[in-house]
């Protein structure tokens, strides 16, 4: 019997590891609610790892409301195995995303990575490849405090504002630094709308690489702010009475290198097919925005600050649900459109997953895109859900979301959310005083 041939990818891994004398492999996967779970293996054992993978626990994939232990393998995905920047030298530690698989090698019905996986399977079945570019928003705070006071920014500066107002300059810098020394492409970085708020833009890759550079992102922006001292979050609105934090994403389909959201005969419109995504994006927004929109907090920053509530197309205005830009004609590789609902809460295994499953269904079944509304949405729009509860009632009978994601990975969303929702309903607000104290 012939051995097996080696896989290259893997056999870049190991001689990686010694040449950079790299001691322990981080083995990096998310739960059902986008949490990144890591264990670490040491470089000695990292060849039998590659080859056959780890056993792990498949509860810590069901985020908060664990039912029962179950063994499930994690088999580590050599192509996204890089050194971690933020190590001191002669401590090299590197890290490689994992699928999540049975014993028996099939994949585990609980990843999301898989879930991603499956969709974008579909879509090449079609002949489309699934590009993503991605708006991350985020605060810098000082360090919190232990007594739930409110967190104090670092600074006041507003849209593209420069220094020295800004002094979350050099942590843009640095943090665009680390990106790319582990293959993550930025495009851009500006401070944001809110006192320290911060936005960084990573260039557009198929939907698996982008859903993996976000999972990395948020860790970066965090091992940053921990080394210089500051807090960060991506709570989607952390402070009153000021924008929120959103994760815009700018979607496009591809054959080859052909965009097909072009249309080479009306540069300024999309093509038939991009109209047909954009208008299932639309008609299945409301069932999906549990996913896009997953904690309680994301309905406090929907409605205000130019963040949606309502679901609308438009190529010039900021208040809709997507938004189409403008086309530059000599970059017909850029045509998209813009979902600004989502926030960098969620999970993009699953985003990425349910959005491109609606764009599919659009296309199939001929959906007709409404009218594009040029200002603000108009009342005849139809509204997204106003809160968590009303988002989970929609997702849980979504049978666009339960053909994407699977029953097993639906259930244990929606059992999360539902869990977060009524820990919510016990809590006693500040608001909740300072309104009826004094009269009741």
């Amino acid at each position: 019997m012939e051995d097996e041939p080696i896989d290259p990818d893997a056999s870049y891994v190991l001689r990686t590891v010694v040449e950079r004398g790299v001691r322990f492999v981080r083995f990096w996967f998310v739960d059902v609610m986008g949490t990144l779970k890591s264990f670490s293996v040491p470089s000695s054992e990292l060849e039998q790892a590659l080859a056959e993978g780890v056993s792990i626990d498949g509860s810590s994939l069901e985020g908060s409301v664990r039912l029962r232990e179950r063994d499930v393998i994690a088999r580590p995905d050599p192509r996204t195995f890089q050194v971690l920047p933020w190590r001191r030298p002669g401590a090299a530690v590197g890290r490689m995303f994992c699928d999540i698989q049975m014993p028996d090698r099939s994949p585990f019905p609980g990843d999301s990575r898989h879930a991603l996986r499956s969709v974008l399977a579909r879509a090449s079945e079609l002949g489309y490849s699934f590009q993503v570019g991605c708006e991350l928003e985020f605060f810098l705070f000082e360090p919190l405090l232990d007594d739930g006071s409110v967190p104090r920014p670092l600074d006041r500066g507003a849209y593209f504002d420069l220094t020295p107002r800004d002094e979350g300059s050099d942590f843009r810098r640095q943090t665009i630094e680390h990106l790319e020394q582990i293959g993550i492409p930025v495009k851009a970085s500006h401070h944001e709308v809110g006192p320290s708020q911060h936005e960084i833009q990573l260039q557009h890759d198929n939907a698996l690489a982008m859903a993996d550079a976000v999972s990395t992102f948020r860790l970066v922006v965090k091992e940053v702010a921990h080394e210089q001292g500051v807090y960060a979050t991506f709570m989607p609105k952390p402070l009153e009475h000021e924008s929120g934090s959103g994760m815009h994403l700018h979607l496009s389909l591809f054959d080859g290198d052909r965009n097909l959201f072009h249309d080479p005969a009306n540069p300024g419109a999309l093509s038939q097919t991009g109209q047909g995504f954009l208008a299932g994006v639309l008609f299945h927004a409301p069932e999906l925005t549990a996913v896009t929109n997953p904690c309680v907090n994301s309905y406090k920053r929907l409605g205000s600050f130019e963040a949606p509530d309502h679901v609308c197309w438009t190529r010039h205005g900021r208040e809709a649900l997507v938004r189409v830009p403008s086309a530059r004609p000599e970059r017909p590789t850029a045509a998209r459109i813009e979902v600004r609902s989502p926030d960098p809460s969620c999970n993009p295994y699953l985003t990425f997953a349910v959005l491109l499953a609606a764009g599919l269904r659009g296309i199939e079944r001929g959906y007709e895109l409404p009218p594009e509304v040029e200002d603000a949405p108009s009342a005849g729009a139809p509204p997204l859900p106003g809160d968590l509860r009303e988002a989970i009632d929609l997702f849980a009978g979504s049978q666009l979301a339960r053909e994407a994601l699977g029953e097993r990975l639906c259930d244990w969303y929606a059992a999360n959310q539902r869990s977060e929702w009524r820990d919510y309903q016990q809590i006693v607000t500040e608001f909740e005083r300072r309104r009826y104290l004094p009269i009741l």
